[in-house]
């Protein structure tokens, strides 16, 4: 299986009268018929394939909300593209007994509504100054190969890459990721996040004390773990959230205004409680998530203001908690799905 696919996602579709789970290939503008496939590894090549960081998916549904007059007819399913076969047999077993709580949430997990499609879209290509990358040795053409141009546009981080700043005559070679800063003109100008030796918490972020608490939260979780006031602008003061680029030692905020919490995680409905905590920055301990491979697990949740979603806790140092974080990691990737998408960033 192709190392690739790691990173995608497939649609898998049901008509209401037919049991059988199909892969989408796309739609026949002429004949205005949904393509299809088997799960079936050989047919992989046809896959319509999902960026976890793209918009094919919207655009897709909003193609097929426009051209079938009854696109409720079809239930849709977002699977792993490396695990196609072994998820739509699991989805199509829990199918058959979809009453059973169990099975429910599992299909909940994956199911996709033809409504989704993201109402605010991402950044506008055309407004973006790409020849500034270029004073860092980067190229638009070098960013869309390495699939980095969908993360910038979708408010996200790159991932790190070789950087050459020129000072006079000197060349600064280091690594580091980029983001997009709007600019007064409405335009987007590239923001450099290069790697950091550590963390700096002894200084004060912002008007913020970190007590040694926080800074054990930041170092081990990479979240502080609750609301603080920052003042970025003097007088003003901006409730957020904050967590640890642990790729590069920086600290990242979040606008407490901006997070949603949603009501399920995972196949599990959250009470109010478990809502607050994790709104307010805090882990929460879930119990009787869903894996996706369908089995129940739990597990300690939070939101992660730089990978802006809510991400599974594990404790390094427990054999078990190594365990479900192998087995939850694609999983843990669909949560950038559901990522808010208010996230350009708080302008100091």
């Amino acid at each position: 299986m192709n190392e690739n696919l790691k990173d995608q996602d497939v649609l898998l579709v049901k008509e209401k009268n037919n049991d059988e789970l199909k892969v989408v290939k796309g739609i026949n503008s002429e004949s205005k018929k949904l393509n299809t496939v088997s799960p079936k590894p050989e047919n992989q090549p046809d896959f319509m394939k999902i960026d976890k960081h793209g918009n094919i998916l919207e655009n897709f549904l909003e193609n097929f909300n426009r051209q079938f007059k009854n696109p409720t007819h079809f239930l849709f399913f977002k699977v792993p593209a490396d695990k196609v076969e072994e998820t739509a047999n699991n989805l199509q077993a829990a199918l058959k007994n979809s009453e059973i709580p169990e099975n429910k949430a599992f299909l909940d997990m994956h199911k996709v509504e033809q409504t989704q499609a993201k109402k605010e879209q991402g950044i506008n290509p055309d407004l973006v100054d790409w020849q500034k990358f270029e004073k860092y040795g980067i190229t638009r053409e070098g960013l869309e190969k390495s699939g980095n141009t969908n993360k910038l546009l979708d408010y996200q981080k790159t991932d790190l890459m070789p950087v050459a700043i020129k000072f006079d005559e000197e060349t600064l070679r280091s690594d580091a990721r980029f983001s997009l800063r709007k600019q007064d003109d409405g335009t987007f100008a590239p923001n450099i996040h290069l790697i950091r030796h550590k963390p700096d918490l002894e200084r004060p972020y912002f008007g913020i004390k970190f007590t040694e608490e926080d800074k054990k939260n930041l170092l081990t979780t990479g979240n502080l773990g609750r609301i603080v006031e920052a003042e970025f602008k003097q007088g003003e003061k901006i409730s957020i959230l904050l967590s640890l680029d642990k790729q590069t030692n920086e600290l990242v905020p979040f606008r407490k205004e901006w997070l949603k919490v949603p009501d399920t995680y995972k196949g599990v409905k959250l009470d109010e409680e478990q809502k607050q905590k994790l709104g307010n920055g805090e882990k929460v301990e879930i119990k009787g998530m869903i894996s996706i491979k369908g089995k129940p697990f739990d597990g300690e949740v939070q939101f992660n203001a730089d990978k802006r979603y809510f991400e599974l806790i594990f404790d390094n140092n427990k054999k078990q908690g190594q365990n479900q974080k192998q087995e939850t990691q694609q999983a843990e990737k669909q949560e950038k799905e559901k990522t808010p998408k208010k996230t350009k960033g708080i302008k100091m």
